[in-house]
């Protein structure tokens, strides 16, 4: 990855850590996980909810404390999921994990991942890698709940 990509996506991951899409809370959620990295404190509840009788998700909300990467993470999770099934969020957070196990190496999908794309950097650290997930580890389990 060039020197301009990576530095166009620490500022991606800046500006969500910054100006936090999803963060809140949802007045009827239909699942809500929360999840914590004993490693380094960080701290996410995160609440998905469907549209009323289908399995679309129609919003993500979280709130929580941690590091830019956690919070990040759970910023763009946030945009990328409304609209998208149970079946095809899953898949998103399955792609996710294999692009933060893959320690850098390979080109991620961007028409899969979209900006989750920027935390490809991410994992490079593997310190780094509990704190890109905590959301996507949330969210699988509300998905879990749901199922």
């Amino acid at each position: 990855m060039g020197d301009a990509l990576e530095g166009l996506y620490q500022q991606l991951i800046l500006d969500h850590s910054k100006q936090r899409s999803g963060y809140g809370e949802l007045d009827h959620a239909d699942a809500e996980r929360f999840e914590r990295n004993p490693t380094c404190g960080d701290e996410i509840t995160l609440q998905l909810l469907l549209d009323p009788g289908t399995d679309r998700i129609s919003s993500i909300a979280w709130h929580g404390s941690g590091c830019s990467i956690s919070q990040a993470s759970a910023s763009v999770l946030s945009e990328l999921a409304p609209g998208l099934t149970v079946t095809e969020l899953q898949g998103r957070i399955d792609v996710f994990r294999e692009m933060m196990r893959s320690r850098g190496a390979g080109e991620p999908d961007e028409d899969v991942l979209g900006d989750a794309i920027a935390f490809h950097g991410v994992s490079k650290y593997v310190m780094r890698v509990k704190c890109a997930m905590l959301s996507w580890t949330a969210a699988e389990g509300c998905l879990a709940d749901i199922r």
